[in-house]
């Protein structure tokens, strides 16, 4: 008995070392899993109230804590739908008008689907529609918010992932160049499409810019993403400027 060899677990071997780094995974993952979905309610709330505060940004409704801003945006914004054509959703979906519309993204717009929310400002109607672009390092977007007319600007508010700081991030950062939109036109006299436009020579103060200093590339990107996303708007803007009319 004196010589017997007792076998145990021999931590030294591949056996040993594969199966432990297997379950370690397994755990790590189910942690992680947990961790997310425990997370995700709040971690969606935060994302649709940063989207109601860009949206409100366009509506130069700005300055508010979390709580006061959720409140506001139940109050100012009426509906949220996709537009067909030249016709405006109806009525909302949802109470607190956080359906069809708001719900929409890039990934959406890409597909056709074209969102718009109608809103109320110290009693005067407005529209809002969200734009997608590309800038120098990555996404940009934004909201653009219209008169009852859908032809002269109420406000405008951008985004970005990832512009360089001071010089692209502007169209984010800098309120001062956000307002400069207020009172621009969509439209020039005698032309169809969108005229609305940044650009670094303005030659039309009516319906152009001034791109942001040192930032060609991000102001091209906001250029190119106005024409193009406002310009599926436009047979929804010219009917409504009908109607007023």
């Amino acid at each position: 008995m004196a010589n017997e060899t007792r076998k145990g677990l021999n931590t030294n071997s591949n056996v040993y070392t594969i199966v432990y780094s297997a379950i370690m995974v397994i755990i790590v993952a189910f942690l992680l899993a947990f961790v997310y979905q425990s997370l995700k309610e709040r971690q969606d709330a935060n994302v649709a109230l940063d989207k109601k505060k860009q949206i409100l940004y366009s509506l130069n409704i700005r300055g508010l804590s979390d709580e006061d801003a959720a409140a506001r945006y139940k109050e100012v914004v009426l509906s949220d739908g996709i537009v067909e054509g030249d016709q405006l959703p109806a009525v909302a979906d949802a109470a607190d008008n956080e359906s069809t519309g708001f719900k929409l993204g890039s990934a959406d717009y890409k597909e056709g689907k074209l969102a718009i929310f109608t809103c109320k400002v110290d009693g005067a109607m407005k529209y809002v529609v969200p734009v997608y672009g590309m800038g120098l390092w990555g996404p940009i977007s934004g909201y653009i918010a219209l008169d009852s007319d859908c032809e002269t600007v109420y406000g405008a508010y951008f985004n970005h992932d990832s512009e360089t700081a001071g010089l692209g991030a502007e169209i984010k950062d800098s309120q001062a160049w956000q307002e400069k939109f207020i009172g621009k036109k969509l439209f020039a006299e005698g032309t169809d499409g969108i005229a609305l436009s940044v650009e670094k020579n303005v030659t039309d103060p009516s319906t152009q810019v001034d791109a942001v200093t040192g930032a060609t590339l991000t102001s091209n990107g906001v250029r190119d993403m106005l024409k193009e996303c406002l310009g599926k708007y436009v047979d929804f803007f010219k009917s409504q400027k009908s109607k007023e009319e």
